[in-house]
């Protein structure tokens, strides 16, 4: 019987969501970081509890609630306002954070600036997907 109960509840375990993808913002050993989390509380809940993780390292180390998602369409885009400013976007929720401080803006101010990155649900785990930047063509004469 002992036995069947533990069988029993790792199945009801096996549907929760508990994952996180990170943006390093100094590189992979720095000690500037923003961490998109997501969880799932139940097994039976279609929606996950969305937070931003932002550690600055010896100033700062909080976390933000920001919304709930579907578990699996999780995509929030992450743009560089400059000094620090972030700016989060999910369909039409915008969120706007500052990691000097481990802050949270009440409003969001412009456009929320350059596009950093995707946190998106890929295979059924949260990753972090770089933008690509455009390369423009050189339209220069060419010496001759």
């Amino acid at each position: 019987m002992r036995k069947l109960l533990i069988i029993l509840t790792s199945l009801l375990l096996t549907a929760c969501v508990d994952d996180s993808a990170s943006y390093h913002v100094d590189g992979e050993n720095g000690s500037h970081v923003l961490t998109l989390h997501r969880v799932q509380k139940h097994f039976w809940s279609k929606d996950s509890d969305v937070e931003i993780i932002i550690q600055h390292l010896p100033d700062c180390l909080r976390r933000i609630p920001l919304t709930d998602m579907p578990a699996d369409e999780v995509e929030v885009e992450l743009l560089s306002g400059g000094d620090n400013v972030w700016t989060l976007r999910a369909g039409e929720e915008v969120w706007q954070v500052e990691s000097q401080t481990c802050s949270q803006y009440p409003d969001v101010k412009g456009d929320g600036g350059e596009l950093i990155g995707v946190f998106r649900v890929d295979e059924k785990k949260l990753v972090f997907e770089a933008a690509v930047l455009e390369s423009v063509p050189d339209t220069a004469p060419a010496n001759k």
